[in-house]
């Protein structure tokens, strides 16, 4: 299966980091409660009739604005700097990338967050993904925020999955993506998708109805919802948020991982011999 790709698909809030990104460093610096911040955005998403994603992105505009704090890219990406992630995410990487090469397969991870991607440029674990699709500000001149520019909202997720199964990378691209490409980057069949819950569902249903695994990951106060869905027949598997070494959701992803290997070994080996057969 030399050369043939797995993709690994993540959420990051409550999946990868252990709260919201905003949590850890953005919201106390308006000098602001989680739980106000978060308030504020319900109640705009009501009295507005407003998009939930795009109420959180106008809330952090206007609360900085207020407050006299230019909020730039690289204040955004200051404000990764603190996240922090499930015990064994820092390591997660490495571990896996070199089970896979061990079984001839390359092993790309992206994230899909409808959190800040500025924020996420920031964090410890950037420089792992092949690319992150999140919400992105447009800056002024003077380098403010202005206007959201990228959005990813619960549904909108799905979109990305096409794209990273076709290998296009650049969102300004949209012939490419509409068109019909017989040789993909990554067959869904050989993507994971990683999870914390319903905001999830949506790229959840998706690649398993094409044939790739989707995995609910939880904290204990969670557990009961995310092994809702597995009963739901809405995801594949369910498993605590623990990543470190010799974890239960360790060595699922890796027995997964020896299964898309073996499966695309047996795929080879079937064409071959039909090619030798219409000779």
């Amino acid at each position: 299966m030399a050369n043939k790709v797995i993709a690994i698909c993540y959420d990051f809030d409550k999946t990868l980091a252990t709260k919201n990104m905003q949590d850890f460093s953005f919201i106390p610096n308006l000098g602001m409660t989680s739980e106000e911040f978060w308030l504020m955005c319900r109640k705009q998403v009501k009295n507005q009739g407003m998009d939930s994603t795009l109420s959180y992105l106008k809330v952090m505009m206007d609360e900085c604005a207020k407050r006299g704090i230019k909020m730039t890219r690289s204040y955004l990406q200051q404000m990764g700097k603190d996240i922090i992630f499930f015990e064994g995410v820092s390591t997660w990487f490495k571990r896996l990338n070199s089970y896979a090469k061990k079984h001839g397969v390359t092993l790309e991870h992206y994230i899909i967050s409808a959190g800040n991607k500025e924020i996420i440029e920031g964090c410890s674990i950037f420089k792992e993904f092949k690319n992150v699709f999140g919400c992105e500000f447009l800056y002024g001149k003077d380098g403010v925020a202005l206007w959201p520019k990228t959005l990813v909202n619960y549904t909108l997720k799905t979109q990305f999955l096409f794209r990273i199964c076709k290998g296009i990378n650049d969102l300004t691209d949209e012939e490419k993506i509409n068109q019909r490409v017989v040789e993909k980057h990554v067959e869904f069949r050989n993507m994971i998708y990683l999870g914390d819950g319903l905001t999830d569902i949506p790229c959840m249903t998706l690649v398993k109805e094409k044939g790739g695994v989707a995995i609910s990951v939880y904290q204990p106060n969670k557990k009961e919802a995310c092994i809702s869905l597995v009963h739901d027949n809405r995801v594949n598997f369910a498993c605590k948020s623990d990543f470190k070494s010799g974890s239960s959701l360790e060595k699922l992803v890796k027995l997964i991982i020896d299964s898309m290997s073996l499966k695309e070994k047996l795929l080879k080996k079937e064409q071959e011999m039909s090619k030798r057969i219409n000779m």
